[in-house]
């Protein structure tokens, strides 16, 4: 991972469009109840990094929930029959079962290991996209997404806006396994001022053939390219910073990338 890192910090000496992405160093640990869009902007300042007009920058959505506040104790938490039931098939802890019922619509899967669900927020999530990984406290504390992603990244936003101009955006992200491909990858969860989908839908390729079907999930992109640096273990990076990427301004939320339930052929 190091190396990764390392790979994308390299400019090489040619002109062309280019993408560069920095981890913002010197992140604190976020405790329920911080100032989330306060500690983007001074992480920012005490980096020497200055956010322009079409920057983005990505936060990672475990600092977000953080927080939010959206930490709980399983031991606090009093399961289902549902729960039960489902916990005695897919070999997890009632408890986490009952969070991840509460956090979804839709139970897709549930086999020994796995528990497939359609979030709150309209994704496929295993788990609801709970974690317990990096998080303060005991093996007993879970780490809910944050209640309104697209909220948080306008928050954000504002503080950004007030400190360094306009035109910039902001990814809320999370990592997400995906049906038929190993590992899990960033995506975009929360997003503020521009479109997460560019649709190029009567644009022309090279040989000027009319595209037909060509829709670019540039959150996605973003977010995944994101967390190349930012990383899934020790890193303490949940804050970067990404330049070079052409972005249109728009007011639009993180459900532009997904499909509605009646088109989802993999659900």
């Amino acid at each position: 991972m190091q190396e990764i890192r390392a790979a994308l910090t390299y400019i090489p000496p040619v002109d062309g469009p280019r993408v560069t992405l920095v981890g913002v160093p010197g992140v604190p640990l976020v405790r329920p109840g911080d100032d989330l869009p306060t500690v983007v902007v001074d992480a920012l300042n005490r980096a020497g990094l200055r956010p322009e007009a079409d920057d983005v920058v990505v936060v990672t959505s475990k600092i977000v929930s953080k927080a939010e506040g959206r930490v709980v104790d399983l031991r606090t938490v009093l399961p289902s029959a549902r729960a039960q039931e489902l916990a005695a098939i897919t070999e997890k802890e009632p408890e986490l079962v009952e969070l991840v019922l509460r956090e979804s619509t839709d139970v897709v899967r549930a086999v020994p290991g796995v528990l497939l669900v359609r979030h709150r927020l309209g994704f496929m999530s295993a788990n609801a996209a709970i974690d317990r990984s990096n998080v303060d406290g005991s093996d007993h504390t879970a780490l809910l997404m944050p209640v309104d992603p697209d909220a948080s990244a306008a928050r954000v936003k504002r503080a950004l806006d007030d400190a360094f101009g306009d035109g910039i955006g902001v990814l809320v992200t999370d990592t997400h396994g995906r049906p038929f491909r190993r590992g899990n990858i960033g995506v975009a969860v929360g997003v503020a001022g521009f479109e997460p989908v560019v649709d190029m839908i009567g644009d022309h390729d090279l040989f000027g053939r009319e595209l037909k079907a060509t829709i670019v999930p540039l959150g996605d992109e973003i977010a995944a390219a994101a967390a190349l640096v930012s990383g899934e273990t020790s890193e303490g990076l949940p804050i970067v910073l990404v330049r070079g990427v052409r972005l249109r301004p728009a007011h639009g939320g993180t459900d532009e990338l997904l499909f509605p339930p009646d088109r989802d052929l993999f659900a």
